[in-house]
């Protein structure tokens, strides 16, 4: 007998998956068949291409279970393959998971369509597994059960992505790796790590030593919004050596995880311009006085635009392609003020020299710069939406971040898209009304208002659509000091957010909220054993609250733009 079960209504008794697949059906046969154990038995039978899923799977897995899980073929084993017809019906990152209630050489079968597929059908094992299986050492001996079903599943998006931010607040090393877990746990695999800002630089670059020596660390820190009187009266700062990246990149790639730089330019520049004064426009800045910023906003020291600006650049960029193989480089590009380059006799003698029309068209001019210079190199480069203003070269991407509106634009002119606006999915937006919330910013963004969250905006055309590579959750730290802080903005809304990324979800007004929640019953039990720090679903509690401190909530309804 069986029982499919499609995406928006995946529960029962003992499969409560996040996110939804495609289908689950429920097998068995005869009186009480209806579960099957792992035990001292069951071994790991990889096939090719799947070693990094068994080394995941031996890990975690081993640990929380205290399973041996050696390498063998037999009737009791997990057998991992890649499969052609999961590929031709689900694509690379497809799989299909069985629990065999009669076959005689395998305990359970993970297929995927590529090595990403075999992998998310482990995670999707977890999960069958139960909360327990999330702890890092064993908390009761005996079996683990995993009920008789067949899971088939493949994610609606190749982009499931969340920005994390680590210049305005520093996350050690084992933090970030703790985050390429959690997005693991949550079948994402985009890593968009913003690295560079005005408040600090976070990343060695050994030819311009002065970036991390100087940039990286700052005198005081603003506590609360822009506008609060209060400070932290501390010097605050770190940094990833390279030695660090590569082992970030290194750990998020054994979980198909792709780890996306972003060096912010022209904009968002001061704490470059604080270690190497004369990126910036001395002609009328004292560059040589300014310090890594200490507070929060849009910040009016920018790139200068020269030659050697340019070449300063690019050799930060040769070492962050050494360092990070993905196919886009993020360049930033947003929030530039142009009123220095307005007052700057030689910006303005480079507007005339290039033919530009106005400063506006220097912003353009830096974009298209290292537009050319990273495809020249195999790459891609990705910018926030104001890199539209200035036109875009065709290889060019674009985050659509201040609204859908300028994914809409970018898509339908052929460029492709991230979407990720931040009146839907800006994550470190407050999570309710009240004033409990902590540092409140934003508008109110609720576990539900995320879970109806709809990254393809209707009335785009088929040509245009098929430009929305997926979508993006941001998380900016101006109010987040710390890795629970962080966990709390964070989660449950993660776990909403990566269903409306992988799964093939209805129309947002049609979704099963309550099934949802209902899923998300078991879920906060894997949170819980995973150590993470989130907003309880009745509030926070007092620990995670932050009386006295302003934020800057919006009230009502966010605008759709």
């Amino acid at each position: 007998m069986t029982d499919d079960v499609m995406a928006d209504d995946v529960t029962t008794d003992d499969v409560n998956l996040i996110p939804a697949p495609l289908t689950v059906a429920r097998g068995g046969t005869g009186p009480g068949a209806t579960r099957v154990a792992l035990d001292a038995r069951t071994t790991l039978d990889a096939g090719p291409g799947t070693e990094s899923t068994a080394r995941w799977l031996r890990t975690t897995l081993g640990a929380a279970t205290g399973l041996p899980l050696a390498d063998g073929a037999g009737p009791h084993a997990v057998r991992l393959r890649i499969s052609e017809e999961v590929e031709r019906e689900h694509g690379p990152e497809g799989y299909r998971l069985s629990t065999e209630a009669e076959a005689p050489d395998a305990a359970v079968v993970i297929e995927g369509g590529g090595p990403a597929g075999v992998f998310w059908g482990a995670q999707t094992l977890r999960q069958l597994l139960g909360p327990e299986a999330y702890r890092s050492a064993p908390v009761r001996g005996g079996d683990w059960d995993l009920p008789y079903v067949t899971v088939e599943d493949a994610p609606r998006f190749g982009w499931r992505g969340l920005l994390l931010d680590v210049s305005r607040h520093f996350l050690p090393k084992d933090d970030i790796l703790r985050q390429l877990d959690l997005l693991a746990a949550h079948k994402l695999n985009v890593f968009h790590f913003h690295l560079t800002d005005d408040q600090g630089w976070r990343i060695e670059i050994k030819r311009q030593p002065k970036l991390t020596e100087v940039g990286s660390w700052r005198a005081r820190t603003k506590w609360g919004h822009r506008a609060s009187p209060l400070w932290t009266e501390a010097p605050y700062g770190g940094f990833y050596t390279q030695d660090d990246i590569r082992e970030i990149v290194a750990y998020a790639a054994e979980r198909h995880i792709t780890v996306v730089p972003e060096i912010d330019l022209p904009g968002h520049a001061q704490a470059a311009i604080a270690a190497y004064p004369e990126l910036g426009n001395t002609d009328v800045v004292d560059t040589a006085a300014l310090t890594v910023w200490d507070t929060w906003g849009v910040n009016p020291n920018v790139l200068a635009p020269t030659e050697d600006v340019l070449r300063f650049y690019e050799g930060v960029f040769e070492e962050v392609l050494g360092l990070f193989p993905s196919t886009f480089v993020h360049v930033g590009g947003d929030e530039c003020p142009k009123d220095q380059w307005k007052a700057s006799p030689a910006a303005q003698a480079r507007i005339k020299e290039l033919g530009l029309a106005d400063e506006d068209g220097l912003q353009s001019w830096f974009i298209r710069h290292f537009d050319r210079w990273l495809a020249a190199r195999g790459r891609r480069l990705i910018g926030w939406d104001e890199i539209l203003e200035g036109g875009l070269a065709d290889g060019a991407a674009v985050s659509s971040w201040r609204g859908y509106a300028g994914g809409i634009a970018a898509a339908e002119a052929g460029h492709d898209v991230v979407m990720c606006p931040e009146q839907q999915v800006y994550l470190d937006h407050r999570q309710a009304p009240g004033e409990d919330e902590p540092m409140p910013i934003g508008y109110v963004r609720t576990l539900e208002d995320v879970y109806r969250f709809e990254p393809v905006p209707p009335g785009l055309s088929p040509e245009a659509a098929a430009h929305i590579l997926g979508t993006q959750a941001n998380v900016w730290t101006e109010v987040m000091e710390n890795r629970s802080r962080v966990d709390y903005q964070v989660f449950p809304r993660l776990a909403a957010f990566a269903e409306v990324a992988w799964s093939a979800l209805p129309a947002p007004e049609d979704r099963d909220y309550t099934g949802f929640e209902r899923r998300m019953n078991t879920h906060y039990r894997r949170l819980d054993a995973l150590g993470v720090d989130y907003r309880p679903p009745t509030g926070p509690q007092p620990r995670q609250r932050r009386p006295g401190v302003l934020g800057r909530p919006l009230e009502g309804a966010p605008p759709i733009v």
